[in-house]
């Protein structure tokens, strides 16, 4: 008879820690260095058999940015699985392990990377849009028409507090970017080995961050990644790519897995329009406490919205009807039994959360069941204000 399974945070007990490392690279094939990178700032819960780590993995407690409000996000990364233990819904039972502690200090969404959509789908997250990677030929960058104004810009090396803020504002015009807290920038840095530059007009605060990695060729010349891209203008946006392009021992620049925002930016700028796209795993959301995640989340000064809505239960029984109330930036959700217009599964109310439903039809065909098409349009158009966009890895 197998030894019984418990689950305990890891608290400052370095023999779990070691564990947990030691387990991290066998499950992946490779060492996590952000295991010991990020142990001053997760917490780390572990279950154990036989006072053996046999599944683990990290939550950070992070705000993200929906409707241009931070709410409160229980973000989880490198969770593994010892592989004889695969196959008896151990990770489920972890991932429950995991999301309490951060939701007791007071997360009501939850993020996550992961390759097997399938298992966290059936576990109520669901992704809010594709997410890919983008290599371009550097001499199509260099042909690229600039405006005017482009020339103008200050280039400095480093990052500063001017940077920083730049970044968090735009971030907050987007449904997912995180607010990153002040240990971010040296932790990215140190785990890529990332230059970055600051972009400013003469005279005032930078307008541009760009971060990338550059690594040697096995023969000549090198590869160029960016992981960070941030313009706050067209101006800054053609300077950095140009930038970019002095950069030519890189034949191709490749922009990491969600660095470009989801607006046609190279489209609109290349030369020759002839990028090579990689579909990468997508990040994917879950609203752990749907009244809270509404109260939370920025909403449109205008127009005033009340609906009434259904919501799956976290068991997939029967679901809970809200009233949905949306008037000057905030909205607040109200049990009701009045009949319901729209009714979400779970992971739909998710994808609907961060607007990852950009028309009707895109929600019709997503199987979004409603009376009234017109309540539909005005949910929809609640939050696709901002789109859904998460560049930030963990």
């Amino acid at each position: 008879m197998s030894a019984p399974l418990t689950f305990h945070p890891a608290g400052d007990d370095d023999g779990l820690w070691q564990q947990y490392n030691a387990l991290a690279t066998r499950s992946f094939g490779h060492r996590v260095d952000d295991i010991t990178r990020l142990r001053p700032h997760a917490d780390l819960h572990v279950a154990i058999r036989a006072d053996t780590v046999v599944a683990a993995g990290l939550g950070l407690l992070l705000p993200q940015h929906f409707g241009g409000a931070p709410v409160p996000s229980a973000c989880l990364g490198a969770g593994c699985v010892a592989p004889e233990e695969r196959g008896s819904r151990l990770a489920a039972r972890l991932l429950a392990e995991r999301l309490r502690p951060l939701q007791d200090q007071g997360a009501v969404i939850s993020t996550l990377w992961t390759a097997s959509t399938a298992y966290a789908r059936h576990l109520g997250w669901e992704a809010p849009a594709p997410v890919t990677a983008c290599s371009v030929a550097t001499d199509d960058l260099k042909r690229a028409p600039a405006p005017p104004g482009t020339e103008d810009l200050d280039i400095a090396h480093g990052p500063t507090p001017d940077t920083e803020r730049l970044q968090r504002e735009l971030a907050r015009q987007w449904n997912g970017p995180l607010q990153r807290p002040s240990w971010w920038t040296a932790w990215t840095s140190a785990r890529h080995a990332l230059t970055t530059y600051r972009f400013t007009p003469p005279g005032q605060p930078p307008t541009g961050l760009l971060a990338f990695a550059m690594t040697p060729r096995d023969q000549h010349g090198m590869h160029l990644a960016v992981h960070d891209f941030w313009a706050a203008d067209p101006s800054t946006l053609h300077a950095m790519l140009a930038f970019l392009a002095r950069h030519d021992r890189a034949a191709t620049i490749t922009f990491q897995r969600n660095v470009l925002p989801p607006a046609p930016l190279l489209l609109h700028t290349l030369h020759r329009y002839r990028p090579v796209l990689k579909a990468w795993h997508p990040w994917m959301l879950r609203i752990l406490n749907p009244r809270e995640a509404i109260r939370r989340r920025g909403w449109p000064a205008h127009p005033t919205l009340s609906a009434v809505i259904e919501v799956e239960s976290d068991t997939g029984d029967t679901g809970n009807r809200y009233l949905l109330h949306i008037e000057a930036g905030s909205g607040e959700l109200t049990p009701t039994s009045r009949e319901a217009a729209v009714s979400f599964t779970r992971r739909q109310f998710a994808v609907w959360y961060a607007g990852g439903y950009p028309s009707t039809a895109a929600a019709h065909l997503a199987g979004i069941r409603y009376t009234c098409a017109q309540t539909l349009a005005a949910l929809l158009d609640s939050t696709t204000g901002h789109q859904p966009w998460l560049p930030d890895h963990f």
